[in-house]
Parts: structure tokens; sequence; C-alpha cells
């Protein structure tokens, strides 16, 4: 991935990486970053902190694409909030740089539409009894009576969007 961010040849190049819970996203997003091979570190942003609540992929993705990565695209600072899980409502605002690289991670970000603002799109895969142990050892009973419900939001985002079409690399985690 490191070689693909050289190759855009742009000091703020945009690198998203989409695919389902416990895939390895943010694994590889925090490797990318600790490597990246331009001057400025990159910016790195979770849909974690951005989806509201339990079903708000589709919406995390979108608020992710208009006030992230469409002004970025366009040379405009920007800001975002991040959503309180507890509270139930958006929180603090983060700036984004638009002069400096940038990786977005989290599902349902890879979409047509997120698609052409991002020079580099990954789809991360991994085996479903994998992905669970992983998200669920990390994230535990929080996470537990919510599975079902997130991983049909990821499949409906799968079956329209085909995120794995639109990727430029595709890493498989066993």
């Amino acid at each position: 991935m490191r070689a693909a961010v050289e190759e855009v040849s742009a000091s703020n190049a945009v690198v998203v990486i989409d695919g389902r819970s416990g895939a390895g996203k943010t694994t590889i997003a925090r490797l990318l970053s600790e490597s990246w091979p331009l001057l400025a570190p990159a910016q790195t942003i979770a849909l974690d902190s951005i989806y509201p609540g339990w079903d708000g992929l589709d919406e995390g993705s979108e608020r992710a694409r208009e006030l992230i990565l469409h002004p970025h695209g366009r040379g405009l600072h920007s800001t975002w909030q991040r959503f309180d899980w507890v509270a139930g409502e958006y929180a603090e605002s983060h700036a984004v740089d638009p002069n400096r690289g940038l990786i977005v991670e989290g599902s349902g970000i890879l979409t047509p539409r997120s698609a052409r603002l991002a020079d580099v799109r990954v789809w991360v895969e991994s085996p479903d009894a994998v992905r669970r142990t992983r998200a669920l050892t990390r994230d535990g009973d929080t996470y537990r009576p919510h599975w079902e419900r997130w991983a049909r939001q990821e499949e409906r985002h799968i079956r329209r969007d085909d995120p794995r079409s639109l990727a430029t690399i595709v890493i498989d985690v066993p």
C-alpha cells in the first residue's frame, strides 16, 4: 500500500479502507499511517468515530464523504464531529487539513461516490468466523448484542455498492 501512495505523486493522497467488522481495517490503517511515505504525516479518521449509533453505517459513510472526502478533494479545510456513543449525540469537532494525506477507514466507506474521491481504495477480506471472534474480543459485550444488526447493514452495503470491485487493492487477512 505504501507504494500505491507513493505512486499518487501528491502530498495529500487519500486512502480509503473498507471491509466488514473485524476484518483488520483499523490495524491496516495504523500500519499504513506508521509507514506513511510522504513528508507530512497522514491524518487518520475511523468511521467508528462518525457512525451515529448501531443503525448508522450508511449515514456515517455519507457524512464522511460529505464532510471529509469531498472538501479534501477540492482543497478545502473542513471539520467533522465525533459521535459520542454513550450520550447518543455528536460531540467535539475535528479539523481536516487538505494539504496533508488522509486515511479514512470503516465499514461502508468505499462506495461508487466515495471511490471518485480516493486515490487508493482498499477492501479488506477475512473469514466470517475469524472476523466475529476478532471483533467480539476487541469490543466484548458492548458489541455482542449488535453483531447481527451491524452485519445486515454491511451486507446491504456490499450488495448495493460492491466495494470489492471498486478497490485498487484487496487484502486478505487470515
